[in-house]
């Protein structure tokens, strides 16, 4: 390893990754940027290329590529762009590649992160779908190629810095009883449920505390990302449905909390920035400056906790069915989700409509064991197609503003 780090940034215009280039722009003797990636952002990659100069910049999109090569070649940088799902898995295992900057959102992300693992890199994992769908898979090529896995989410990261350094041997054998995740319970925590009924995008957008894109903050809003966040957990730390309890805390200051069998509970506190867990996980295991501003307690003053209404929160028991679940299940719902979610911003399903979406996926398509990538996929497949029928029935009525939306089928 040289002295400075090496890191491909997947996913660097979106809220994650403009974070990870913050931190690392106060870093300049410390960190290299070498690869950059987007979906199509063509304007925002530039100007990261600009500014980070890196060997490589990947977009998804074809024409978004050529439309970068212009600009690159114009302003005379040396920066190769490349384009397609093959390019995002060669800057994510590249022999000059020390880390691996997992933020892409959605099931995009899977293959470039798996990539990382195989090529057996220090990943920085902001990518939930990777573990949600293919966590066995996932885990494995980390354990096998001796990879290096530091989870991003700022509830991962708060259990992995309140754990011993040795957790792997079992949560048992460290002494930890449960995993407390905590929640901030969303825009509508407290929102009458008759209300959510004719809830727009936009509303679901507005997170009290966190700056998030639009996928991730309407799943915060019906709680799935909470969802996603325990499957995840099981993963990381081999932790049962059983041992990890969610949490609701308004402020968003305790970011998650480990208990133990003698009773302590260990808590990991910060202010609402993502760059915290970001700048953790880039110098782990020193502590870098991340430009988050010191947490006043005095000014916080109260911290509350509460239990999550699984009525309200109905894709919070779906998440925890579908582990309990295994196989492919997760995958089919994460899968359902991304359908729902993505019909709900465009207008052509009522927010109450998504957790019933996912749960006719759930019922309708199949969970098999995972033995390859191609179950994960083929699972994927299908409860797309199953979600994105259920959506175009929404057209038809099936989600009337008062069907019985507010409990489970």
């Amino acid at each position: 390893m040289s002295d400075k780090q090496n890191i491909t940034v997947l996913g660097s215009t979106g809220s994650i990754g403009v974070s990870t280039l913050d931190v690392i722009a106060r870093h300049p003797g410390r960190f290299r940027v070498v690869a950059l990636t987007a979906n199509s952002r063509t304007d925002s990659l530039f100007l990261q290329c600009q500014q980070f100069e890196p060997e490589f910049a990947v977009l998804l999109d074809a024409d978004a590529a050529q439309s970068l090569q212009q600009k690159i070649r114009d302003s005379g940088l040396a920066t190769v762009v490349l384009h397609g799902v093959e390019a995002l898995e060669q800057v994510s295992s590249l022999p000059q590649v020390d880390s691996v900057m997992a933020a892409i959102v959605g099931a995009a992300g899977l293959r470039p992160s798996l990539a990382a693992a195989r090529a057996g890199k220090r990943i920085l994992l902001a990518n939930k779908e990777t573990l949600v769908m293919s966590g066995g898979i996932f885990m494995d090529a980390v354990r096998d190629n001796g990879a290096e896995l530091l989870p991003i989410d700022s509830e991962h990261n708060a259990i992995f810095q309140s754990l011993p350094r040795d957790f792997g041997r079992g949560l048992a054998a460290v002494g930890v009883t449960r995993i407390l995740l905590t929640a901030s319970g969303g825009p509508f925590r407290t929102k009458p449920l008759f209300a959510l009924e004719n809830i727009t995008p936009d509303q679901a957008c507005a997170h009290p505390n966190w700056s998030m894109g639009r996928k991730i903050s309407v799943d915060s809003a019906s709680m799935m990302n909470k969802g996603l966040e325990i499957i995840e957990a099981h993963w990381l730390f081999a932790a049962s449905a059983e041992q990890i309890q969610v949490v609701v805390h308004p402020q968003s200051v305790i970011h998650s909390m480990v208990e133990y069998a003698d009773g302590s509970v260990l808590a990991q506190l910060g202010n609402p920035d993502m760059r915290t867990p970001i700048a953790y996980a880039l110098g782990f295991p020193e502590r870098i400056a991340s430009g988050v501003s010191a947490l006043d307690l005095f000014k916080i003053a109260r911290l509350d906790f509460e239990e999550p209404d699984m009525q309200r929160f109905r894709c919070l028991g779906l998440a925890y069915q579908a582990l309990r679940q295994g196989g492919t299940a997760p995958a089919i719902l994460n899968a359902a989700n991304e359908v729902a979610v993505a019909a709900f911003l465009d207008e052509k399903l009522p927010f109450l409509g998504i957790p019933s979406v996912i749960e006719h996926a759930l019922e309708q398509v199949s969970a098999v064991p995972v033995t390859c990538l191609n179950d994960v996929q083929e699972a994927d497949r299908l409860a797309r197609e199953v979600a994105s029928e259920r959506v175009r029935a929404a057209g038809g009525g099936a989600f009337a503003p008062h069907s019985s939306l507010l409990t489970p089928h």
